[in-house]
């Protein structure tokens, strides 16, 4: 299932004005497809995120989440969808202390309604797709930062969504392990083949997305990739 936008404006108040975070801004990311939004601080991509998470509604335009038209959606049933199909990789982990990392994931989990033993086969499993088998009972404080953010991708995919939406997942890591968990997104991308859209200040490793699209004043357009 894809992840569709048509002709999407958000506005904000700003004093007597307003200001266009979205200005008809129209996007489908494919399943199995990374596509990756870069742009200047202030141009639009936390919203962009924001609206194709659901959880802000934009003035005008249509949001299509892993086959359902959000238009029209009330709170909680954008909420069921969210839970259903939308996996949201914070720009920080922010994983609880006490809990292992295969339990953060079933925390995650248990609010789908799987038993235990199927929440914890899940994370399990999930787990050793993003390369953390043998680390699944340390806590935080024992895992590296790009472990931390492994866990963070592994919490977004446990419940197979249909749309993955990322934030900046290297801002936090220095370049040897913000190329790694790229890596991991295109390749997590395609093995649970969600729709993936990717915001980020990094260009440096934008090569594995399979598209690359530029965000600028509210406006979204294709990025020219030189080889």
């Amino acid at each position: 299932m894809s992840l569709e936008l048509h002709d999407v404006t958000l506005t904000f108040p700003d004093g007597d004005g307003v200001v266009t975070a979205l200005d008809r801004v129209s996007v489908r990311v494919a399943p199995g497809e990374l596509a990756a939004v870069v742009g200047p601080s202030g141009s639009g991509k936390s919203s962009l995120l924001a609206v194709a998470a659901t959880l802000v509604r934009p003035d005008s335009g249509d949001v299509v989440v892993g086959g359902t038209d959000t238009l029209g959606l009330r709170s909680r049933e954008l909420a069921a969808l969210r839970l259903r199909e939308v996996g949201i990789v914070f720009q920080q982990p922010n994983l609880l202390g006490s809990l292992t990392a295969v339990e953060q994931l079933q925390v995650t989990d248990h609010m789908r309604g799987r038993s235990p033993r199927e929440s914890r086969a899940a994370a399990l499993e999930t787990l050793a797709a993003v390369g953390l088998s043998g680390k699944e009972h340390r806590r935080p404080h024992q895992l590296s930062g790009g472990e931390r953010q492994r866990v963070n991708i592994a919490r977004a995919l446990v419940g197979r969504p249909s749309v993955l939406l990322v934030d900046e997942p290297t801002a936090a890591l220095d370049h040897e392990r913000g190329a790694r968990i790229m890596d991991l997104l295109a390749e997590a991308t395609r093995a649970f083949d969600v729709a993936a859209l990717l915001v980020t200040h990094d260009t440096e490793h934008l090569g594995v997305a399979a598209r690359v699209l530029e965000m600028r004043d509210g406006r979204l357009s294709a990025l020219e990739r030189t080889r």
